[in-house]
């Protein structure tokens, strides 16, 4: 039990539609534990639920039923939610609305500012989470002359100078170029490896779910598929069947395979499958 950093117990979240009796269910009776450490990947295309579920982890939004648990503690008890966003830390789609100051140094330690975390320690804090984030060099500029990656990684160092157990990111690469989404992956994978983060990474771009530990497949609010990276995309048929993708270099591997060349079904790397050729 100690090692669990968010548990889900048959969560269903239901929006009310404004005028209307009808509810829509976002998520029907979902049940996961995310391990502490662990780097979870969940994949579905808009709609699947995902972003609702990414809220009820940090309580931004409260079951209709079943409970959320964050290192423990739930969702639902009032006392508990500032400890609870402390511990799990969200960045969203758009950074330009996470960033609220006009300097990067002084955006960054706004979170710790509201903490109330001594001057000195905050300080520190910023200084070490622009380095993990790369960003040091930049402290000193205005946020709207950076790129989107740039101001990305700024939105992740204010989550991490809170110094959050855990990070959820909604879709973090969703607006940004090629360059900028290869930023915020190398971020992603530093801020767990190195760092030893629990990250949940929201996504509907499959090559950015190679690197996870689990994998989770959303569709309609439930979940429908789980597993490592292997094992989710060498099911290509059934992940192209919930109108996915999977990496294209799994693609090709996939299509090879049909044509008759004798090569693995769970190729996730260019260096893969060139060694399997």
């Amino acid at each position: 039990m100690v090692d669990e950093m968010i548990r889900i117990e048959n969560v269903t979240y239901e929006y009310s539609s404004i005028g209307e009796d009808s509810q829509l269910m976002a998520i029907k009776d979902v049940n996961i534990s995310i391990d502490k450490g662990e780097y979870l990947v969940i994949l579905g295309h808009n709609g699947s639920g995902k972003s609702t579920l990414a809220k009820l982890m940090n309580g931004l939004l409260l079951p209709t039923r079943g409970n959320v648990y964050v290192n423990n503690m739930n969702t639902k008890d009032e006392d508990k939610i500032w400890n609870i966003r402390e511990t799990a830390g969200m960045v969203f789609q758009n950074p330009d609305n996470q960033i609220v100051a006009t300097i990067v140094e002084e955006d960054v330690a706004f979170g710790p500012e509201n903490q109330g975390v001594p001057p000195l320690e905050i300080r520190e804090r910023v200084d070490e989470a622009l380095r993990i984030v790369e960003m040091e060099e930049y402290k000193k500029h205005a946020p709207h002359l950076l790129s989107g990656g740039q101001k990305q990684r700024v939105a992740i160092a204010g989550i991490l100078a809170m110094k959050p157990e855990c990070i959820i990111l909604d879709e973090p690469t969703a607006m940004l170029d090629p360059t900028g989404r290869i930023e915020i992956i190398n971020t992603i994978r530093k801020l767990n490896k190195e760092e030893k983060k629990t990250i949940i990474h929201i996504t509907h771009f499959m090559d950015e779910a190679v690197e996870a530990d689990r994998i989770l497949v959303m569709e309609q609010g439930e979940i429908v598929m789980e597993g490592s990276p292997r094992e989710i995309f060498s099911q290509v048929k059934k992940v192209k069947n919930l109108g996915l993708d999977v990496p294209q270099v799994t693609e090709l591997a996939y299509e090879l395979r049909r044509e008759g060349f004798n090569v693995p079904v769970d190729i996730l790397t260019i260096e893969e499958l060139v060694k399997a050729l």
